[in-house]
């Protein structure tokens, strides 16, 4: 069995996720060619090398013009998801992820899950970010993922909702049943 395991020492964003699979041998064009199957425009892609802290890193950006930062129903993302031409495996994960975040902000918010509608997540850098993991996943062929510990971080964020807590409802009943650990300094 293949197994994925995610030293998460400073965190994890969906950038840094598919950064780290490119540093594995994720194809950027492979990823270009999943993305073409979305019906998603306005956005572009690029991956360097970084060094951070003389480690040497694969950085990932998605640049979307302001237009294409829209939130989206999380059924509308499910539906976008189910019709597209994307690999049954990545595809099914991609569903399942958001699947996962929906839950997670119909209980904060005391919605059905089909009634969530994504602000920050549901925007074209997200959506991005999380299909681009699940075809990165699948890519490699693994079928199980691990993670190290989580750092929590502190403070507040600005969101749509307004300031929120670090970290926010919503990511702390994704963090159920994961290990987590207090933040490393000032987040």
């Amino acid at each position: 069995m293949k197994i994925l395991y995610l030293d998460t020492f400073a965190g994890i964003s969906g950038d840094m996720a598919v950064g780290a699979l490119l540093a594995l041998g994720l194809p950027l064009d492979h990823l270009r060619q999943a993305f073409s199957r979305l019906p998603l425009s306005g956005y572009s892609i690029t991956a360097m090398p970084q060094q951070v802290h003389g480690i040497t890193a694969t950085q990932f950006e998605v640049q979307v013009a302001a237009a294409g930062q829209a939130h989206r129903a999380f059924r509308d993302i499910r539906q976008m998801l189910e019709g597209s031409g994307l690999e049954s495996a990545a595809k099914r994960r991609a569903i399942d992820i958001f699947t996962k975040l929906a839950e997670a902000e119909a209980r904060i918010h005391a919605v059905q899950p089909d009634q969530v509608e994504f602000h920050e997540i549901g925007a074209v850098d997200s959506i991005v970010d999380i299909v681009g993991t699940a075809v990165g996943i699948a890519w490699l062929g693994a079928e199980r993922v691990y993670v190290s510990p989580l750092p929590l971080g502190s403070g507040t964020v600005q969101s749509r909702h307004g300031a929120l807590p670090v970290p926010a409802p919503a990511t702390l009943e994704l963090l159920r049943g994961f290990v987590t650990r207090p933040a490393d300094g000032e987040s």
